[in-house]
Protein backbone atom coordinates (compact mmCIF):
# COMPACT_ATOMS: atom_id res chain seq x y z
CA UNK A 1 0.00 0.00 0.00
CA UNK A 2 1.34 3.59 -1.12
CA UNK A 3 2.39 6.25 1.27
CA UNK A 4 0.11 8.43 -0.06
CA UNK A 5 -2.80 5.97 0.77
CA UNK A 6 -1.71 5.23 4.36
CA UNK A 7 -1.64 9.21 4.89
CA UNK A 8 -5.41 9.80 3.64
CA UNK A 9 -6.58 6.76 5.94
CA UNK A 10 -4.48 8.05 8.83
CA UNK A 11 -6.05 11.68 8.51
CA UNK A 12 -10.04 10.23 8.71
CA UNK A 13 -8.99 7.15 10.73
CA UNK A 14 -5.45 8.28 12.81
CA UNK A 15 -5.09 4.38 14.57
CA UNK A 16 -5.93 2.85 11.09
CA UNK A 17 -2.90 4.55 9.50
CA UNK A 18 -0.57 3.66 12.05
CA UNK A 19 -1.87 -0.19 12.25
CA UNK A 20 -1.57 -0.56 8.81
CA UNK A 21 1.93 0.61 9.14
CA UNK A 22 3.66 -0.68 12.19
CA UNK A 23 0.38 -3.41 13.27
CA UNK A 24 0.13 -4.03 16.87
CA UNK A 25 3.41 -2.14 18.35
CA UNK A 26 3.73 0.07 20.75
CA UNK A 27 3.13 3.14 18.47
CA UNK A 28 -0.50 1.82 17.38
CA UNK A 29 -1.35 1.93 21.05
CA UNK A 30 0.33 5.36 21.81
CA UNK A 31 -2.15 6.09 19.10
CA UNK A 32 -5.23 4.94 20.03
CA UNK A 33 -4.47 7.35 23.20
CA UNK A 34 -3.66 10.05 21.57
CA UNK A 35 -6.16 10.32 19.23
CA UNK A 36 -8.59 9.77 22.42
CA UNK A 37 -7.12 12.80 23.96
CA UNK A 38 -7.22 14.97 20.56
CA UNK A 39 -7.92 14.09 17.39
CA UNK A 40 -5.27 16.56 16.05
CA UNK A 41 -2.19 14.55 17.72
CA UNK A 42 -3.46 11.51 16.78
CA UNK A 43 -3.53 12.43 13.18
CA UNK A 44 0.19 14.27 13.70
CA UNK A 45 1.44 10.98 15.59
CA UNK A 46 0.01 9.04 12.56
CA UNK A 47 1.47 11.14 9.88
CA UNK A 48 4.67 11.14 11.67
CA UNK A 49 5.02 7.13 11.91
CA UNK A 50 3.68 6.79 8.53
CA UNK A 51 6.56 9.10 7.13
CA UNK A 52 9.35 7.93 9.58
CA UNK A 53 9.12 4.06 9.11
CA UNK A 54 9.56 2.31 6.35
CA UNK A 55 6.61 0.32 4.97
CA UNK A 56 5.93 -3.66 5.41
CA UNK A 57 5.54 -4.49 1.78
Amino acid sequence: MSDFLRVVIAILLPPLGVFLQVGFAGAFWLNILLTLLGYIPGIVHAVWIIARRPGHA
